[in-house]
Protein backbone atom coordinates (compact mmCIF):
# COMPACT_ATOMS: atom_id res chain seq x y z
CA UNK A 1 0.00 0.00 0.00
CA UNK A 2 1.24 3.16 -1.00
CA UNK A 3 2.23 5.51 2.08
CA UNK A 4 -0.12 9.05 1.71
CA UNK A 5 1.91 11.82 0.46
CA UNK A 6 0.82 14.65 3.21
CA UNK A 7 1.17 12.25 6.41
CA UNK A 8 3.56 12.41 8.98
CA UNK A 9 5.20 8.77 10.87
CA UNK A 10 6.30 8.16 13.92
CA UNK A 11 8.98 5.54 14.80
CA UNK A 12 6.42 3.45 16.24
CA UNK A 13 4.19 3.66 12.61
CA UNK A 14 1.82 5.97 13.98
CA UNK A 15 0.42 8.52 11.16
CA UNK A 16 -0.57 11.84 11.49
CA UNK A 17 -3.01 13.98 8.77
CA UNK A 18 -3.03 17.76 9.91
CA UNK A 19 -6.72 18.96 8.43
CA UNK A 20 -6.86 22.71 8.97
CA UNK A 21 -6.48 23.28 12.94
CA UNK A 22 -7.20 19.40 13.84
CA UNK A 23 -5.54 16.13 13.12
CA UNK A 24 -6.83 12.66 12.18
CA UNK A 25 -4.17 9.54 13.57
CA UNK A 26 -3.79 6.46 12.83
CA UNK A 27 -1.90 3.21 12.60
CA UNK A 28 0.40 2.83 9.34
CA UNK A 29 0.00 -0.03 6.75
CA UNK A 30 3.24 -1.88 8.21
CA UNK A 31 2.04 -1.64 11.77
CA UNK A 32 -1.48 -3.34 10.41
CA UNK A 33 0.59 -6.03 8.53
CA UNK A 34 2.35 -6.80 11.87
CA UNK A 35 -0.22 -7.18 14.27
CA UNK A 36 -2.00 -9.31 12.20
CA UNK A 37 -5.66 -9.45 12.24
CA UNK A 38 -7.29 -6.50 14.17
CA UNK A 39 -9.84 -8.05 16.64
CA UNK A 40 -10.34 -5.35 19.42
CA UNK A 41 -9.66 -1.83 19.70
CA UNK A 42 -9.79 0.56 22.62
CA UNK A 43 -9.07 4.64 22.82
CA UNK A 44 -9.41 6.86 25.29
CA UNK A 45 -12.51 9.17 25.72
CA UNK A 46 -13.63 11.75 23.46
CA UNK A 47 -12.21 15.44 25.97
CA UNK A 48 -9.10 13.24 27.07
CA UNK A 49 -6.25 16.05 27.36
CA UNK A 50 -2.50 13.87 26.76
CA UNK A 51 0.72 14.79 26.04
CA UNK A 52 2.83 13.57 23.50
CA UNK A 53 3.64 9.80 24.18
CA UNK A 54 1.15 9.27 26.31
CA UNK A 55 -0.82 6.41 25.48
CA UNK A 56 -4.27 6.98 23.87
CA UNK A 57 -5.51 3.13 23.54
CA UNK A 58 -4.61 -0.01 22.06
CA UNK A 59 -5.28 -2.44 19.49
CA UNK A 60 -5.59 -6.15 20.13
CA UNK A 61 -5.41 -8.72 17.10
CA UNK A 62 -4.95 -12.70 16.93
CA UNK A 63 -1.42 -11.78 17.59
CA UNK A 64 -0.90 -9.59 20.37
CA UNK A 65 -2.15 -6.46 21.76
CA UNK A 66 -0.14 -2.98 21.37
CA UNK A 67 -0.41 0.32 22.96
CA UNK A 68 -0.68 3.36 20.94
CA UNK A 69 0.91 6.49 21.56
CA UNK A 70 0.46 10.04 20.68
CA UNK A 71 2.65 11.65 18.76
CA UNK A 72 1.59 15.27 19.43
CA UNK A 73 0.37 16.90 22.51
CA UNK A 74 -3.78 17.91 22.61
CA UNK A 75 -7.57 16.87 23.35
CA UNK A 76 -9.11 13.99 22.00
CA UNK A 77 -12.09 15.43 19.68
CA UNK A 78 -13.11 12.49 17.70
CA UNK A 79 -12.88 8.59 18.06
CA UNK A 80 -13.69 6.22 15.44
CA UNK A 81 -16.56 4.68 16.48
CA UNK A 82 -16.68 2.24 13.72
CA UNK A 83 -14.12 0.51 14.97
CA UNK A 84 -15.79 -0.60 17.73
CA UNK A 85 -18.14 -2.84 15.18
CA UNK A 86 -15.51 -3.16 12.60
CA UNK A 87 -12.14 -3.22 13.84
CA UNK A 88 -10.66 -5.02 10.69
CA UNK A 89 -10.98 -1.66 9.00
CA UNK A 90 -7.20 -0.89 10.36
CA UNK A 91 -6.40 -4.21 8.44
CA UNK A 92 -8.43 -2.76 5.02
CA UNK A 93 -8.26 0.85 5.28
CA UNK A 94 -5.26 2.28 7.65
CA UNK A 95 -5.24 5.67 6.34
CA UNK A 96 -8.85 6.18 5.83
CA UNK A 97 -11.85 4.20 7.29
CA UNK A 98 -9.47 2.48 10.04
CA UNK A 99 -8.16 5.76 11.52
CA UNK A 100 -8.16 6.32 14.76
CA UNK A 101 -8.98 9.27 16.75
CA UNK A 102 -9.11 13.29 15.97
CA UNK A 103 -7.08 15.33 18.25
CA UNK A 104 -7.25 18.92 18.98
CA UNK A 105 -3.44 19.82 19.31
CA UNK A 106 -2.36 21.96 21.60
CA UNK A 107 0.51 22.69 18.89
CA UNK A 108 1.58 20.94 15.61
CA UNK A 109 5.95 22.23 16.89
CA UNK A 110 6.07 18.63 17.59
CA UNK A 111 5.23 17.53 13.95
CA UNK A 112 8.51 18.44 12.84
CA UNK A 113 9.90 15.52 15.00
CA UNK A 114 7.95 13.55 12.36
CA UNK A 115 8.84 11.77 9.55
CA UNK A 116 8.02 12.56 5.89
CA UNK A 117 6.72 9.90 3.60
CA UNK A 118 10.14 9.78 2.30
CA UNK A 119 11.91 9.50 5.22
CA UNK A 120 9.54 7.08 6.75
CA UNK A 121 9.86 4.83 3.58
CA UNK A 122 13.73 4.66 4.40
CA UNK A 123 13.08 3.92 8.19
CA UNK A 124 11.05 0.98 6.51
CA UNK A 125 13.65 -0.14 4.66
CA UNK A 126 16.10 -0.08 6.98
CA UNK A 127 13.94 -2.18 9.31
CA UNK A 128 13.34 -4.78 6.37
CA UNK A 129 17.47 -4.80 5.53
CA UNK A 130 18.35 -5.11 9.37
CA UNK A 131 15.62 -8.53 9.41
CA UNK A 132 17.14 -10.05 6.17
CA UNK A 133 20.91 -9.41 6.89
CA UNK A 134 19.75 -10.58 10.76
CA UNK A 135 18.10 -14.01 9.14
CA UNK A 136 20.63 -14.34 6.21
CA UNK A 137 23.44 -14.53 9.24
CA UNK A 138 21.58 -17.31 10.55
CA UNK A 139 21.47 -19.50 7.51
CA UNK A 140 25.32 -18.86 7.03
CA UNK A 141 25.72 -19.58 10.22
CA UNK A 142 23.86 -23.21 10.06
CA UNK A 143 26.66 -26.02 9.26
CA UNK A 144 25.83 -28.07 5.94
CA UNK A 145 29.01 -30.55 6.41
CA UNK A 146 27.04 -32.44 9.35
Amino acid sequence: MALPETYYYTDEHIWLSIESNQVRIGVTDYAQDELGDVVFVEINEVGEKLKAEDSFGNVESIKTVSELYLPISGEIIEVNETLEDKPEKINTSPYDAGWLIVLKPNSLDDVEKMMTKDAYADFLKGINEAFISQNLGQINDIDLTK
